[in-house]
Parts: C-alpha cells; sequence; structure tokens
C-alpha cells in the first residue's frame, strides 16, 4: 500500500508532565533510553513510511537534535515551526504546504505523546473503504475516569467525545488517524483550534459519516505525566532490556539505583540511594543522599525534588 506523509505532533509545551519539560520537549524525553520522537520515527519507518513532518514549538532544538534531516533513520524528516501553539487542528492546518507539496491529500497523523503498535495497514484501508474525512484508531477505553471516551455508532462512524468520567463504556483515542487535507482547510490558517473539541463535532453535525471509527485491540502507552513516564520506561524495559542509564552520566559504585531512569550528564554520588526516580539532565545527586521514593529529580543548578 503507498505511504502518506506523516505528520508527528510534537509541538506542546508538555504541561501535564512538567517539570520534566522544563529541560526538553515532551517528545525528546527518554523511554527507556530512546527519545520519544525517535522511536515514532521508527516505527513509522518500519511501517513502510518515509515522508515524515514533525511541528515545533516548546524546546525545538531537544526534538531537532536527536532526529535531525531523518538520514540516520532512513526516512525524510521536515519540520513545521509554531510561534504560537497551534493545537491538535491548528498544527496540522500549519503544516498543510509540507505535507501536501507533492500532491498528496491525505496523511497520517500521529500524537508524539503516545506509543502504540496499531496496525497502520489495516487503519489505512479502513480510511479507504470508509469514505470519511477522517479516520480515528480506538481502542476499548482502559481507563474511564483518566481518559475522554469516544462513542460510535452501529455502521463505524464517530458520533460524540465524552469527558472523563461520563462514559463508563466507551473507546479511547489512542493519536493515530488519516485525515483528509479538505477537512483542515475548514480552519483558519495560523490561529489555536483543536480537533475532537472543535472541528471534529462540525464536521459530524454537517455529515454523520465524516469521522470513522477503527477500532482493535493494539497496545497503548501513556508518556502524559511523570508517573505515566516512569510506568512506561519501566514496562519497557523488561521487554527490551534496560537501557535507563543516560549518556556521560558518572555513578559511583557504592550507590544504590533500584528502577529508576537517568537522563544525560547525570552524576550520582558515593552512597546516594534512588528508588523508581527520575533524574533529569545534569542532576548532581549529592554523596549520600536518599530518594526511597518515587520522585522526580531535576534542575542541575539545585535540586528541584517533586513526588510521582
Amino acid at each position: 500500500m503507498t505511504r502518506p506523509p506523516a505528520l508527528v505532533l510534537t509541538a506542546g509545551l508538555g504541561t501535564r508532565l512538567r517539570p520534566l519539560t522544563h529541560a526538553r520537549a515532551k517528545a525528546a524525553v527518554p523511554i527507556n533510553g530512546q527519545p520519544l520522537a525517535i522511536r515514532v520515527a521508527r516505527w513509522l519507518a518500519a511501517n513502510g513510511f518515509r515522508d515524515l513532518v514533525f511541528n515545533l514549538h516548546h524546546h525545538p532544538e531537544s526534538i531537532a537534535a536527536c532526529l535531525g534531516d531523518g538520514t540516520h533513520l532512513d526516512v525524510r524528516i521536515r519540520y513545521s515551526w509554531e510561534k504560537e501553539v497551534l493545537g491538535s487542528g491548528g498544527g496540522p492546518r500549519h503544516a498543510l504546504p509540507l505535507l501536501t507539496d507533492g500532491g498528496d491529500q491525505r496523511f497520517l497523523i500521529v500524537n508524539g505523546d503516545t506509543l502504540s503498535d496499531v496496525d497502520l495497514d489495516a487503519v489505512l484501508g479502513a480510511h479507504s473503504r470508509s469514505g470519511a474525512l477522517v479516520t480515528m484508531a480506538l481502542i476499548p477505553n482502559p481507563a474511564p475516569d483518566k481518559y475522554g471516551g469516544v462513542l460510535v455508532d452501529s455502521n463505524g462512524f464517530v458520533t460524540t467525545f465524552t469527558p472523563r468520567g461520563a462514559a463508563p463504556r466507551s473507546l479511547h483515542f489512542i493519536g493515530v488517524q488519516v485525515i483528509e487535507a479538505a477537512a483542515l482547510l475548514e480552519l483558519e490558517e495560523g490561529v489555536s483550534a483543536g480537533t475532537v473539541g472543535e472541528l471534529y463535532p462540525k464536521l459530524i453535525a454537517r455529515d454523520p459519516r465524516s469521522v470513522a471509527a477503527f477500532i482493535s485491540a493494539a497496545s497503548f502507552h501513556d508518556i502524559g505525566t511523570p508517573a505515566d513516564c516512569l510506568h512506561t520506561t519501566l514496562e519497557l524495559a523488561e521487554i527490551e532490556g534496560a537501557r535507563l542509564v543516560g549518556a556521560r552520566c558518572v555513578v559511583d559504585e557504592s550507590a544504590l539505583i533500584e528502577r529508576s531512569a537517568l537522563w544525560d550528564d547525570v552524576t550520582v554520588e558515593a552512597g546516594a540511594r534512588l528508588t523508581e526516580c527520575i533524574v533529569a539532565d545534569g542532576v548532581t545527586i549529592p554523596a549520600g543522599a536518599v530518594f526511597d521514593r518515587r520522585a522526580i529529580v531535576c534542575g542541575a543548578a539545585g535540586l528541584l525534588i517533586e513526588p510521582l
């Protein structure tokens, strides 16, 4: 199947992931030693996607530094710069010139803060058959009290979106969708706009078959909060083998590190103990320090310690 261009949404401020996103963009956060953006790009490349666009705003250098032009990943990577965060709808609208410059009017959008193994061939096929403007990849909602829901009719088309806690039996959007350029032309260029909360309800009101659902049992890993970040990191470490210590880290042999992730340029001095912590770039853990509860440790100029 011919692969359209893919847009990876990485411009967000990462407010729920703070204070970790004071140091890096959310998409540059390492998950078991590998930045999220790299994981998404490699997944797309393994599925035959070669033309990728990443939108940028917050700490853009941290994303561009790991991705470059994509040569090392066997893809072409270009960037859509946003002076202000334009949202889940405004961001793709702003990126349209890059996504359509080869004549494509259909493309994939992937959220840059989630991981999934959804079958992209199947999503593209379902979209082609549906005749919809948008096809959203959905799974049974794993946590209705945490995630908003998506309701779907018997014909496989999205009818409405519900806030978290409102629908005990709903579906959950896993951040992968196929969209026609025509849907985004509804939005004004350069103006912030949402999809689920703004554009898609308007499309559905106009035509109930505008937004199709692709429902599967695909995996879904969230990196929305520091606790999610650590959980996903440790889960993938069990599957892939632990790569929890970043580049240029120095750890004294008497230090004890348990189920913790160290980013780059971290120093852990003698006798320190870390248990289920995330230690951000450039931090020095002083000799004898004990962080025996789940914590974020960041701030190279002075330790900032927050519970996970």
